[in-house]
């Protein structure tokens, strides 16, 4: 059972038992995202990731999943990511780049398809890539000080940050109206050519992440103060987006379809 697989696909077959099992009728759908979905996984190294989408009455029993929960991880499933139809729909305002990710890279498994027919407000995307750019650059500038230039705790940073940025990266694509790529190094290439960036940097940081190369202090911290330099570039970018947008919508993506009440 601990046995890690070599291919996602293995174990879905037992997922959506083991959940079908527990929730009944209040299970909704399955969905397989990201790296196991993608064709990026890495078996013993990526996690496996699953939506569980829930009744409202089964979201209120998350409780009674702890056990299977326990019984996956041993499998390198991560926990679940649980939420509700009304949940999802009442946030695509708050969360579009999460979802459009998801929407680029997933594998319906069980149930209803949620994401088949996402459509995402543009000005809501430009406004959270903005925000997550800008939020990104502080953070990394505060780690950067505190790694005091050390070779593995810049490794980590640059492991940790890149997979947000690639998820950014798709929301700018998709503003440009540009067809998203599934692979992360195929998503660096086209958000670099489309924006005037600088495809090697970001190509070298992914190697990093993935441990394919081996830097000394002195190279990470040259390559990190690049990281910093291009990241600061980038928010200008999003910014100058802002005065495009506008002119951008379509009548379909200028109203919205979805309530905007809190959700309780």
């Amino acid at each position: 059972m601990s046995k890690i697989p070599k291919d996602p696909g293995e174990i879905s077959p037992g997922i959506v038992d083991d959940y079908k099992g527990l929730f009944g009728e209040d299970l909704v759908s399955v969905i397989l995202y990201g790296s196991a979905a993608s064709g990026d996984y890495v078996a013993g190294k990526s996690d496996i990731n699953f939506m569980i989408v829930l009744s409202e009455k089964g979201i209120d029993s998350l409780d009674q999943s702890f056990d299977l929960i326990a019984k996956w991880k041993k499998r390198n499933v991560a926990t679940p990511l649980f939420l509700t139809e009304t949940y999802f729909r009442t946030s695509l305002d708050v969360f579009p780049i999460e979802y459009l990710n998801f929407q680029n890279t997933y594998e319906l498994v069980y149930g209803k398809d949620i994401l088949k027919d996402l459509s995402l407000d543009r000005e809501f995307l430009r406004m959270q890539c903005e925000k997550e750019v800008k939020g990104k650059l502080l953070l990394l500038r505060e780690a950067f000080l505190e790694s005091q230039g050390k070779a593995k705790h810049l490794q980590q940073l640059i492991a940790q940050s890149l997979g947000a940025f690639v998820a950014i990266f798709n929301g700018l694509l998709h503003l440009k109206g540009k067809e998203l790529p599934r692979h992360k190094r195929e998503v660096i290439k086209q958000v670099c050519h489309t924006f005037d960036m600088d495809s090697g940097l970001f190509e070298k940081l992914l190697d990093v992440k993935e441990k394919r190369v081996k830097l000394s202090g002195l190279e990470m911290t040259k390559l990190f103060k690049a990281y910093l330099k291009e990241v600061q570039e980038l928010w200008k970018v999003v910014d100058t987006l802002n005065k495009n947008v506008a002119s951008n919508l379509t009548p379909q993506t200028e109203r919205s379809d979805y309530p905007r009440k809190e959700v309780k």
